[in-house]
């Protein structure tokens, strides 16, 4: 999470923290994966479910849970009779955790006002406090 709090003002947010939120929008910024992602999250979807409701291709769908699975969104457990079925479950622990740092990081907590540092406006800040 972000270990952000209104009280830590001028804290920097980690940056381990920041490449993550950054990895999980660059995987959500695919509008089929979103959907992809919709459909999970309501429950446990096999992969001919998720062609037949969204009306992808098995390869395609195959390439956006892979990009899911990787940024640990997504769980994959393929049929223990037939491999050919794979069933998609969200990693709640992600879910979780994905919700907290969009919290943390979108908060309008965060908005702080602007400290004139440079500019014709510190300038005279700085000169009136000199003077």
């Amino acid at each position: 999470m972000l270990n952000y709090s209104p009280d830590q003002e001028n804290l920097p947010l980690p940056a381990a923290n920041l490449q993550t939120l950054a990895r999980w929008l660059k995987a959500l910024s695919e509008p089929k994966r979103l959907l992809l992602l919709d459909r999970i999250i309501q429950g446990v979807q096999c992969n001919c479910e998720l062609g037949d409701e969204l009306d992808m291709a098995p390869n395609l769908i195959s390439h956006h849970m892979s990009v899911l699975r990787e940024v640990g969104l997504v769980n994959a457990e393929r049929d223990p009779f037939d491999g050919r079925w794979v069933y998609y479950s969200i990693n709640r622990t992600a879910l979780d955790q994905l919700n907290a740092v969009f919290g943390d990081f979108f908060t309008p907590e965060r908005i702080q006002p602007r400290r004139l540092t440079c500019g014709p406006q510190a300038i005279a800040s700085n000169q009136t406090r000199n003077t």
